[in-house]
Formats: structure tokens, C-alpha cells, sequence
């Protein structure tokens, strides 16, 4: 929690309180689900809830905004940013069906209702939303071309409309195999620690 305050002093209590609860949700329930890594499990805050929430130093969701997580897994990055941003809406969707039931159950624990979790792949979804948030899935290209189709024309953001993909490494054959508009934001720039030096956003607006 310490890291979290140190990047987010402005966090309400509830929300402190909601982000406090995740360690013991997640040793919960990766003991019965794997849905992180075993060693990961005691850097949740720094390798995965403040990973996540480099998004929301990129951009601010506003009140009323829809975001898509695609291949959330155990939640990330779109538990940690429903919390952030209480009055977006969050659809955390994911083809594994025991990953979104502890989804559910630990949006549940925290009282979030503002997350719709569902079992189903990106492709197949008919809805919009103004920006759509991953965790390195797949190599952006095709990424892409699964969610070009769910991007909201209404844009009221600093950003337009569009991707915001946490991604780590060196990006510059998959940013020129995309040949399309984008900007890359270093983690490192808003996060001191050394987990972050190759971590990046990378936005694409659509």
C-alpha cells in the first residue's frame, strides 16, 4: 500500500480501503485459481495494481466514461483502475471462465459496481466504449483489429478515443509491423522503481 500512496497521495479513504483489501482477496483466491504467478504474488501492489494503474497516470477516465479490458485474467489492469475511477464503467472480459469467476469475486469482495466481468472473447463483443485497456495479450497488430470495431466515435477526453496497451521491451518491430498512429509513454518517467525501466503505455488512438 505504502507504493500506491506514494504515487496517489489523493486517494479517498474508501478507495485506500479497497486497494488495502486486494492483498488478502488475491492469497485468497490464487491459493484455489492461479491467476497470478506464485512469486508475483508478493509484489501484487508494485507488478500488478501499480502496474495497472500507470493507465491512469496516461489518462483520467471522467465520469460516464466505458472502458474494455480485454484478457483481464485476474483483473488487471481493469480492477485497480474501477477502483481509481469510480464513476467510469468497466467491462472486464476474458475467454477463461474460472479467471472471470474470481474476477467477480473479488469485484464482489470489494463492493465494485461498476465492473461487468464476462466470459467471452473480444471478438465476439457488439458493444462500445471510449477506450480500451490490456496487459500484453498479443502483439498489438492483431490487437488491434479485434477492438478497432468497439471504439466509441463520442470522444471527450485529453486522449482520443482509442487503445491504451501496458506493454514492456523493446516495441519497435511490433510498432512498425502496426503502421498506424501511436505514442509510447514510459512508465519509468511517472515510476521510480526498477520493475518499471521497460515498461511502457502504449496508446493508439482509433
Amino acid at each position: 500500500m505504502e507504493l500506491i500512496n506514494k504515487y496517489f497521495p489523493e486517494l479517498t479513504d474508501d478507495q485506500k480501503a479497497r486497494f488495502g483489501e486486494m492483498e488478502e482477496l488475491y492469497q485468497y483466491w490464487n491459493a484455489r485459481v492461479n491467476v497470478i504467478s506464485r512469486q508475483d504474488i508478493d509484489t501484487l501492489y508494485e507488478r500488478h495494481i501499480l502496474h495497472s494503474l500507470g493507465i491512469a497516470k496516461v489518462q483520467g477516465f471522467k465520469p460516464g466514461t466505458s472502458i474494455l479490458d480485454v484478457g483481464t485474467g485476474g483483473g488487471f489492469p481493469g480492477i485497480p483502475l474501477a477502483i481509481m475511477f469510480p464513476e467510469a464503467q468497466f467491462h472486464l472480459v476474458d475467454s477463461i471462465g474460472k479467471k472471470i469467476r474470481v474476477v467477480q469475486e473479488i469485484a464482489d469482495a470489494l463492493k465494485l459496481t461498476n465492473i461487468k466481468a464476462e466470459q467471452i472473447r473480444a471478438e465476439k463483443l457488439d458493444d462500445s466504449y471510449e477506450f480500451v485497456v490490456s496487459r500484453a495479450v498479443t502483439r498489438i497488430t492483431p490487437f488491434v483489429g479485434w477492438v478497432k470495431k468497439n471504439i466509441s466515435r463520442n470522444s471527450f477526453h485529453e486522449l482520443r478515443n482509442g487503445i491504451l496497451y501496458l506493454k514492456g521491451g523493446d516495441l519497435t518491430e511490433e510498432l512498425a509491423e502496426l503502421k498506424q498512429k501511436n505514442r509510447i509513454y514510459e512508465l519509468s518517467d511517472y515510476f521510480s522503481e526498477e520493475f518499471f525501466y521497460t515498461k511502457k503505455v502504449v496508446y493508439v488512438p482509433l
